[in-house]
């Protein structure tokens, strides 16, 4: 069931973000689609609540429940930018707006773009160690945890990971092809 919720709400996020977009944009009514962008969350909470409650029933914590907690830090982290970058592009498209606007590819600006990169993923990696382990607290000691566990080990893998991305085009950054020295 946790794992078809979470299907469901992925779904109803694009659902949502068209409709939203839709009425924007084609039907020029901009606080009717605020409105409904704003109904996104919604989806994480029900996700919340069914996730706790399915723990509460004494359900096994699994896969399916740190899943759950990924997936809403993931929507916490991101979704935001995601709902950014997809209304650029429709703005562009069907309402006459400017073109988006292209990540810088070289240097110093580039590097700031990695770390604002870096910093979105470790808020939804961080949001979903701190899901996972309310979670297992929520279990206690009745349950077995490890695949909660096995969850933030991941996030922290996620948060390295782009840490290292980032850092890298700080310590090396590239140098656009006129560029000398």
């Amino acid at each position: 069931m946790i794992v078809t919720l979470i299907v469901l709400c992925e779904v109803g996020f694009w659902v949502l973000l068209a409709a939203g977009l839709a009425l924007r944009y084609l039907a020029k009514k901009p606080r009717l689609g605020a409105a409904v962008l704003l109904c996104e969350p919604l989806l994480e909470i029900v996700l919340l609540v069914v996730t706790a409650i399915d723990l509460k029933n004494g359900a096994e914590p699994d896969w399916k429940h740190g899943l759950a907690a990924v997936y809403i830090g993931f929507t916490v982290g991101l979704g935001h930018s995601t709902i950014r970058w997809v209304d650029a592009r429709v703005a562009h498209r069907f309402a006459g707006g400017p073109p988006p606007v292209k990540p810088p590819k070289y240097g110093m600006e580039r590097a700031v773009y990695e770390w604002k990169t870096a910093a979105r993923w470790t808020v939804a990696a961080v949001t979903a160690l701190a899901l996972l382990q309310a979670a297992i607290w929520y279990v206690g000691g009745d349950g077995d945890v490890t695949s909660l566990q096995s969850w933030q080990r991941t996030m922290l893998f996620v948060i390295g990971i782009n840490v290292v991305i980032a850092g890298s085009y700080t310590l090396f950054p590239k140098r656009s092809p006129g560029a000398s020295g």
